[in-house]
């Protein structure tokens, strides 16, 4: 794995801008571009290029995008270096083709397509990476095409959105789940058609989170019934149609602590959702927002992890929103990947893929992929000044402080303090006077903002000894 050099950068600007709009949103640091001119665009929607996934692997990290022509496997370990490492050719390739989508479960990478009949679902060995890979499967007998594909690795269950068959006959299906308990031989455990269409699926220990486009909303469903003798039918947790911006339901992703969800209509002009999930009786929309750039920017994609929300958006490129407090949510980091500003068109930015490497505790890299222009890799260190971060004697003190610290300020009515890791881990109602107790916290660096009624009046930094 790479080393991250800038490690702290990252864990500052989470915790830091977890409090409000404090700093203004910052341009990420592009490390790599690639596109290849020889590729053929889609005659539909003009784009060479279109899904990214990555995968961490042998000590390296492995960026896969799609393009009309197959799946291309970069090094991007160290950006400045990164290349092509290797290409596997569609089944079905050219002017036709839109969509392709990717997943990887131990050690094998599934590729779908959603166009061509003569299509496939494609097993790539990629245990030999950064080397090279090896197909293992490439057969249209389970089905043809898909939309998306999504794996619970904690069940070995592959996912298949809007399946379309043509061996040996042509029909459909909203979606299909296969066991993988043979990675090599994926074998159908179920077909799922009680909506309409399925477009998009995050799915975690058996509980999948479905995008159901247009008329379909989002959907809860328990799959766990999969492990008992059929016939048992799944069991609906939760449903939402009516909602803010309510449109043709695409895509979403599950935080870390299964309690959010962000959910995105690809809808000109229709704004982000992010729902409290943490009980499916009573599922309920926290906040709605946008790139901000244009009344017609229209999210793509999106991924949570640690605190952060990466978002692809159609024409504005790379968003990446603090929700820490998943009520106030702002953008932190910004680029955009096609500068044209029709934003009435479906291009731009497709897909986004954060790397987190859990040894340094840091973001090390961020893929983007572009429609048009291609793979992107920024930098995960975000290079944020901090010096508004110092901490105020005759607001906080004695600092560093050991078992205590005291707040004195006319004003503050709230504290709330944070970790490194944008984890709240303290929050209290002040008087004039307060002192705050150290507790069970363990030493290090931690966050505060103080609140009066009007909202943040500083925001700082303390340190336990």
């Amino acid at each position: 794995m790479k080393k991250i050099i800038i490690l702290t950068f990252i864990n500052l600007f989470i915790v830091t801008l977890s409090f409000a709009q404090p700093f203004p949103s910052w341009q990420a640091n592009l490390l790599y571009n690639w596109q290849d001119t020889t590729l053929t665009p889609s005659w539909a929607y003009d784009n060479t290029y279109n899904e990214i996934w990555g995968v961490q692997i042998n000590g390296a990290e492995i960026a896969i995008i799609g393009s009309t022509a197959g799946t291309h496997f970069f090094d991007v370990t160290y950006p400045a270096n990164a290349s092509q490492v290797d290409f596997v050719a569609g089944a079905y390739t050219g002017s036709d083709v839109v969509h392709r989508d990717y997943h990887d479960y131990n050690g094998y990478l599934y590729v779908v397509c959603d166009e061509g009949n003569t299509s496939t679902l494609q097993i790539i060995d990629i245990n030999n990476l950064p080397n090279s890979v090896n197909v293992v499967y490439d057969s249209n007998v389970l089905f043809t095409k898909s939309h998306n594909i999504f794996i619970d690795t904690a069940t070995a269950k592959l996912y298949v959105c809007s399946v379309k068959h043509t061996n040996p006959n042509n029909f459909s299906s909203a979606m299909e789940i296969y066991s993988l308990a043979n990675p090599l031989s994926p074998a159908l455990l179920y077909t799922y058609n009680n909506v309409g269409h399925v477009h998009d699926a995050y799915v975690r220990n058996d509980t999948a989170y479905l995008n159901c486009g247009g008329g379909g909303g989002f959907r809860i469903v328990d799959f766990s019934m999969l492990g008992t003798p059929l016939p048992v039918q799944p069991t609906l947790l939760a449903s939402l149609t009516t909602y803010p911006d309510a449109g043709y339901n695409h895509s979403g992703w599950l935080n870390d602590d299964g309690t959010v969800y962000v959910m995105l209509d690809e809808n000109h002009g229709y704004d982000i959702k992010l729902l409290d999930v943490s009980d499916f009786n009573n599922i309920s929309v926290l906040s709605t927002f946008n790139s901000g750039v244009d009344t017609n920017s229209m999210a793509h994609n999106a991924i949570i992890k640690k605190g952060l929300l990466f978002v692809s958006y159609y024409h504005d490129g790379l968003r990446v929103f603090n929700i820490a407090d998943p009520t106030n949510p702002f953008e932190v980091l910004h680029y955009d990947t096609y500068l044209p500003n029709s934003h009435a068109s479906y291009k731009g930015a497709w897909g986004v893929y954060p790397f987190w490497d859990a040894q340094s505790h840091a973001f090390s890299s961020i893929l983007v992929s572009d429609m048009q222009t291609g793979l992107y890799v920024f930098s995960g260190s975000f290079p944020l000044a901090v010096n508004n971060l110092e901490p105020v004697p005759s607001l906080v003190f004695p600092n560093p402080a050991k078992n205590q610290f005291t707040i004195t300020n006319q004003s503050a009515i709230s504290i709330i303090l944070y970790d490194v890791f944008g984890k709240r881990v303290l929050q209290q109602n002040l008087t004039n006077s307060k002192t705050i107790e150290r507790g069970n916290l363990s030493g290090g660096m931690y966050f505060y903002c103080l609140k009066n009624k009007e909202g943040i009046i500083k925001n700082g930094k303390i340190i336990f000894e």
